[in-house]
């Protein structure tokens, strides 16, 4: 879908957009069509400038060149096209703010791999591992996983950014990761119903009682978040396609099961859910 935008030059907007698309200039690649479209020589010269610079930007794998050209509602037109230097990312907190706050655990999926990050063990790793991708995905990244990581770590993420919680809500779903992943008909099997509330508990007890299997439902719990990621990002690019010249052709299909390495204990979840009943029963 990215070869077919062009609201990322300068003067196009959504109307002159579909005004290409209806002359047949669907693509970078049909500027022989521009004669029948009725746009001032100057513009159809950028245009034209334009979409040779921006071919030139993917043949090179730059992401960069579109962010903060492309709007913050068009970034899901990133995908597929950096699909292969992409990465599904989340966080896990102490619970904290992140001025006073720790991350407790990153995990990472790239649509092939897998990578954990634990405070204590290896969690100063994603510095440099992150540095591998060019496009991050998450959900409310930008509001709190990049900015809680850029100030713990001290660190700048550079890479474009697809934030689903936004993508997601232009198309009607609403209310957090969950209940996103629910309204689209993604299930949790023994993660169901667990949500942020529980990942602090979790970190706690393996603090204190240094209890690895409050630990691996703790990573299993992030891992999902990221594997379903895909998935979300997949059905949302599928979506976004409707009511466009490519709702037929450019749809994708959704990605194979996903086998995580960790399993939740179901008696510590069983706990966790016990103690934060007690703490507030009207929201468990």
């Amino acid at each position: 879908m990215l070869k077919n935008t062009f609201q990322h030059i300068a003067g196009i907007g959504s109307k002159t957009e579909a005004r290409l698309w209806a002359a047949g200039t669907t693509d970078w690649g049909c500027l022989e069509t521009l004669s029948g479209i009725d746009l001032p020589p100057k513009k159809k010269t950028a245009l034209a400038a334009a979409c040779r610079e921006s071919g030139e930007a993917l043949a090179q794998g730059n992401p960069g060149y579109f962010k903060g050209r492309i709007p913050a509602s068009l970034e899901w037109r990133l995908f597929p096209e950096f699909r292969d230097r992409m990465v599904y990312l989340d966080i896990e907190t102490d619970g904290l703010d992140s001025y006073y706050g720790h991350i407790t655990t990153i995990a990472l999926y790239d649509g092939t791999d897998i990578f954990w990050y634990v405070q204590g063990r290896n969690l100063d790793d994603f510095v440099t591992d992150i540095k591998k991708y060019r496009v991050l995905v998450t959900y409310n990244g930008k509001t709190f996983d990049v900015p809680f990581i850029q100030s713990y770590f001290r660190i700048k993420l550079l890479q474009a950014h697809i934030d689903l919680r936004y993508v997601l809500a232009s198309l009607g779903y609403k209310g957090g990761l969950k209940r996103c992943e629910k309204a689209l008909g993604i299930g949790r099997g023994d993660l169901a119903g667990v949500d942020g509330a529980f990942a602090p508990e979790l970190w706690k007890e393996y603090q204190i009682y240094n209890s690895q299997k409050a630990l691996e439902t703790l990573l299993a719990y992030n891992i999902e978040d990221v594997v379903n990621l895909e998935i979300l990002m997949v059905k949302a690019y599928n979506l976004k396609l409707t009511g466009t010249p490519f709702e037929k052709t450019h749809r994708l299909k959704l990605p194979q099961p996903v086998v995580i390495p960790f399993a939740p204990d179901l008696q510590i979840v069983e706990k966790i859910r016990d103690k934060l009943f007690r703490a507030n029963p009207y929201s468990y």
